[in-house]
C-alpha cells in the first residue's frame, strides 16, 4: 500500500458523520408541528415538506461529491429554518398580550421554539467553521490540525504532546461539538468553553443569545400570569 492510499484511507474513516446534522433539520421540522397553529404560517405541511425536499437534496449532492451545490443547499436549508424560526418568534411575540390561546399551548410552542433555536444555530456552526465540513475532512485527511476555525475549543489549547497522548493529534470538531456550542450560548447567554474569534460568529452568537432571552422571558412572563 503506497503513502497516497495510505491518506486516503485515513481520511475515509475520520470524515464528519453527517447524519446529526440532518436528524436535527427534521427535528426542527417536527418541532414546527408542535407549535400553536397562530404561531404558523400557511398549511402546516408546508415548512416540514420543504425541510423534507432540502434534506434529500443535501444528502443527494454529498452522496454524488457535488462539494459546491452541497454547500449552497445547505446553506439554503439553514436559510429556511432560521425564516421560519424568526417568523414563528414574531407571531409568539405579537400572541402573547391577545391571550386567545391557552397557556398551555403558548408555553408549549415557547419550549419548541427554544429547542429549535439551538438545533439551527447548531448547524449554521457547523456549516460555516473553517470552510464546513468538506474543508474540514480535507485537511483532517491531510494530517492538518484544526487551528484556523471561527471558534477556539479547549483542543485547540492543548500541547501538541498531549493531544498526541489522547490520540487527538488531528483533532477536529463535529456536529456534536457545535451542538454542545449552541446549548450553552441559549442557557448561558454568553461563550463558556468555547471562544468565538470571527466576527461573524460573534454577531450569530449575539442573535442566538437574544432569541433565547427573548423566549424565556415570555415563559417567565406567562408563568407569573399563571400564578
Amino acid at each position: 500500500m503506497n503513502k497516497d492510499s495510505t491518506a486516503d484511507d485515513r481520511a475515509a474513516v475520520q470524515k464528519e458523520p453527517h447524519w446529526p446534522a440532518v436528524a436535527a433539520s427534521l427535528a426542527v421540522a417536527g418541532l414546527y408541528l408542535a407549535l400553536s397553529p397562530v404561531l404558523t404560517a400557511g398549511p402546516r405541511w408546508l415548512f416540514p415538506g420543504i425541510v423534507a425536499v432540502l434534506v434529500i437534496a443535501v444528502s443527494t449532492t454529498r452522496h454524488l461529491r457535488l462539494q459546491k451545490a452541497n454547500h449552497l443547499l445547505g446553506t439554503a436549508a439553514g436559510a429556511i429554518l432560521t425564516l421560519f424560526l424568526l417568523g414563528s418568534i414574531f407571531l409568539l411575540v405579537r400572541e402573547l398580550p391577545t391571550r386567545s390561546e391557552s397557556p398551555t399551548a403558548l408555553l408549549r410552542s415557547a419550549m419548541a421554539l427554544w429547542a429549535s433555536n439551538i438545533l439551527v444555530f447548531a448547524q449554521w456552526y457547523w456549516r460555516l467553521d473553517a470552510g464546513g465540513p468538506g474543508h474540514r475532512d480535507r485537511r483532517r485527511g491531510q494530517g492538518i490540525r484544526h487551528q484556523d476555525g471561527a471558534f477556539l475549543f479547549p483542543q485547540m489549547s492543548l500541547s501538541k504532546d498531549l493531544r498526541e497522548e489522547m490520540g487527538e493529534s488531528n483533532w477536529s470538531p463535529n456536529f456534536w461539538d457545535y451542538l454542545f456550542l449552541s446549548f450553552t450560548t441559549s442557557t448561558a447567554f454568553s461563550p463558556t468553553d468555547t471562544l468565538p474569534l470571527s466576527r461573524w460568529a460573534k454577531i450569530l452568537m449575539m442573535v442566538q443569545a437574544l432569541i433565547s432571552l427573548l423566549v424565556i422571558t415570555l415563559l417567565a412572563a406567562r408563568a407569573v400570569n399563571i400564578l
